[in-house]
This record gives structure tokens, C-alpha cells and sequence, in this order.
């Protein structure tokens, strides 16, 4: 394995890519009409596609993504230096609050929220270095 590319479908590309700019507090390095990506610490990738897109590339066989608006379907867990600060700028971006960050029993403390299409996104850090 080179690379890992992890990609959300999304309802709108434009919000959702201002939304990710803002919390990840980094540019895209692609963002064209279909596709916008962001690079991740260790070398990964956040794509962001829209709904549409992945359906008409993938066609009938793939149950539409946008009948699952707003239900969780995945988790973006990042581990930062300031999960407090990191799940405060994603609320303030038009995240919706979860849950606070508090001690998790797997050695972090972790916040979450949902991003504007409904996907969990976290924010960890190690409790040993809070």
C-alpha cells in the first residue's frame, strides 16, 4: 500500500470543503468540480465527492448515498494537540455537538460532533498528554 484515500460523500462540495478548510485549518490541494482533497498528517487523503458524482461513476448498483443524508456513516477520528480547541472550531463551523471531551477508556480524550452531512468526526488526544 502507497496511500490511503478516504472519501465522503457529501451534498454540497463547496460548504462541505469550506467546513473541512476551516476545521483541518489547512487548503485543499485538489478541489475541481467532482473532487476535493485534503492531505493528512502520515500521508492520507479526505476526499470529499459529491452524492451525485459517486453515483452516476458508480451507476445502479450502488444504493444512492443521498437517502442516507444526515444518518452517521462513517467516523473521521483525528488526534490533535487540543481536541477541546479542534471540537469548539468545528461547532463554530456548523458542526453539531455529540459529545464533549472527556477520558475515554481506551486512553484518549475524545469529543465528537457531526460535520454538516452527517458524518461523525472526533477529536482525540493521548490522555497522557493532555
Amino acid at each position: 500500500m502507497k496511500r490511503a484515500h478516504f472519501i465522503l460523500y457529501v451534498r454540497d462540495q463547496a460548504r462541505s470543503t469550506r467546513f473541512y478548510s476551516t476545521v483541518l485549518g489547512v487548503q485543499p490541494r485538489l478541489d475541481v468540480p467532482g473532487m476535493t482533497e485534503f492531505e493528512l498528517p502520515g500521508g492520507s487523503i479526505l476526499g470529499l465527492m459529491p452524492e451525485s458524482g459517486i453515483k452516476r461513476l458508480i451507476g445502479r448498483t450502488l444504493p444512492d448515498p443521498s437517502g442516507a443524508a444526515g444518518i452517521p456513516r462513517c467516523e473521521l477520528y483525528l488526534i490533535v494537540g487540543e481536541a477541546d480547541s479542534c471540537l469548539q472550531k468545528a461547532i463554530d463551523a456548523g458542526a453539531r455537538k455529540l459529545s464533549a471531551v472527556g477520558e475515554r477508556d481506551w486512553g484518549h480524550r475524545a469529543g465528537y460532533c457531526l460535520d454538516p452531512d452527517g458524518h461523525v468526526l472526533a477529536f482525540a488526544e493521548d490522555i497522557d498528554k493532555a
